[in-house]
């Protein structure tokens, strides 16, 4: 059922993968196509702190840091999951795998490169900074809307 408490976590936490993402560009090669790159984060973003962040609201502020952090590391599970997975998916498409094993192997590969590329100090603490600012956000807007 949407609350606001669920509205707001789903906007803020798909604000934050939208920042994050615009920050994770600079580490690319500067000729990659991102495409739809930044949405397809917002989306996941959106999802999540729905799904996570936002039905977990108004259970108190150590639990909304919490609750944030959770729905942050979620959601970068979730994208990095998403992102390997494609770029398999385009890798598999010119015949480069000798089976699905191999070809399921390589895209976790691909989300641990990824996962160290954008381990950034600065990415680092804006996503951590953020998840839990949108977990006490979250919580403010649970106890004023009950």
């Amino acid at each position: 059922m949407p609350t606001a408490a669920r509205i707001t976590a789903a906007l803020c936490l798909a604000a934050l993968a939208w920042l994050v993402s615009d920050l994770i560009k600079p580490l690319f090669d500067e000729d990659k196509n991102f495409g739809s790159f930044n949405l397809v984060n917002f989306c996941i973003g959106f999802l999540v702190g729905w799904k996570v962040v936002g039905s977990r609201a108004g259970r108190g502020v150590g639990a909304a840091i919490n609750n944030g952090l959770t729905g942050g590391a979620v959601a970068l599970f979730w994208v990095l999951l998403v992102h390997s997975f494609y770029r398999m998916f385009r890798i598999s498409m010119r015949g480069r795998y000798d089976g699905a094993l191999d070809a399921g192997g390589a895209a976790f590969k691909i989300m641990a490169d990824y996962a160290l590329l954008i381990a950034t100090p600065t990415i680092i603490l804006t996503f951590v900074a953020g998840s839990a600012l949108v977990g006490l956000i979250a919580e403010l807007v649970s106890r004023r809307a009950s």
